[in-house]
């Protein structure tokens, strides 16, 4: 039986997806339960995390700058940086470096 390179890429290349989609997926959640403290006391972390089901980063905060007219824009985008930051740091941690794999 021979080894085939062509199907070892394809699974490398759908487990190396998953990981990192994954991985993603954790980070936007949790720079978004790391983020609703800092924009209200009154903003529940699990409620802004739902939202990233329904869009990007992007409409998430200007949904936040909508609801909250009293927020600047500019800091606002300063506490989203820095919970990303944070998360990503934290998520590393726990799980591991989401740089993927080299085969060999």
């Amino acid at each position: 039986m021979a080894w085939d390179l062509r199907r070892a890429l394809l699974k490398k290349g759908e487990f190396e997806s998953a990981r990192l989609i994954d991985f993603e997926f954790r980070e936007r959640a949790r720079t978004m339960k790391l983020l609703a403290p800092r924009v209200s006391a009154a903003l529940e972390p699990q409620a802004l995390a739902g939202e990233i089901a329904l869009g990007d980063d992007e409409s998430i905060l200007r949904r936040l700058l909508d609801r909250f007219p009293d927020l600047e824009e500019a800091a606002l985008r300063q506490d989203y940086a820095e919970c990303r930051a944070q998360a990503r740091k934290e998520l590393i941690a726990e799980l591991g470096d989401p740089t993927p794999y080299r085969l060999g």
